[in-house]
């Protein structure tokens, strides 16, 4: 499955590119991502909660930055259930364009599932999903990007709450019904075959 999403930051590319760069900045603005750590060969170890109704889901995944260069990067995604019920993987091309004094981020994702995570996701809910992650990641990223630069000693961690399945129906209906009510039949002029 394919997912395109762009959103726009108040920084240069290149200040943009160092955060998207940085594993500690930018998982913690990953909704229900936790940085476990960064491996000698340059791996980010991560972790993700998803909660689907009763069903919750925890991922260990490693991200690997597989091209970079001043306005593009390409992550490598590789997701398991730590009980053994399916994962993900993924690939994260992000090109990065200046716009005026800011930059344009434009991201295609290629995803695939497999197992229980397959079951659970339905190309419209995923993309619903899809889109509500991206929004709080750029919220996040421009909230970084607009704030002055602290020392990481000074950065206090906070725990990470699971994705949740509530907030994801929520938008899943939310989609559905846009796209209902955006479907509607071209009605036929009387008299016309």
């Amino acid at each position: 499955m394919n997912l395109q999403h762009e959103f726009d930051v108040p920084a240069a590319p290149q200040a943009t590119l160092d955060l998207l760069l940085d594993a500690e900045r930018v998982v913690s603005c990953l909704p229900g991502a936790t940085l476990v750590a960064v491996a000698a060969d340059g791996t980010w170890k991560t972790t993700m909660t998803v909660k689907l109704g009763p069903v919750a889901m925890d991922f260990a995944n490693d991200v690997r930055i597989a091209e970079q260069d001043a306005g593009h990067v390409l992550l490598v995604v590789s997701g398991r259930d730590t009980r053994g019920r399916g994962g993900a993987d993924a690939t994260v091309d992000a090109t990065l364009t200046p716009e005026g004094a800011g930059t344009h981020v434009s991201m295609s994702t290629d995803v695939r599932f497999s197992g229980q995570a397959a079951q659970l996701g339905r190309p419209s809910l995923i993309k619903d999903i899809s889109t509500r992650l991206v929004d709080e990641f750029a919220r996040c990223i421009r909230a970084r990007l607009d704030a002055p630069a602290q020392p990481a000693a000074d950065e206090t961690p906070t725990e990470r709450k699971p994705l949740s399945g509530l907030a994801l129906a929520r938008v899943a209906v939310r989609g559905a019904l846009a796209r209902l009510f955006s479907f509607r039949p071209r009605l036929r002029e009387k008299g016309s075959p």
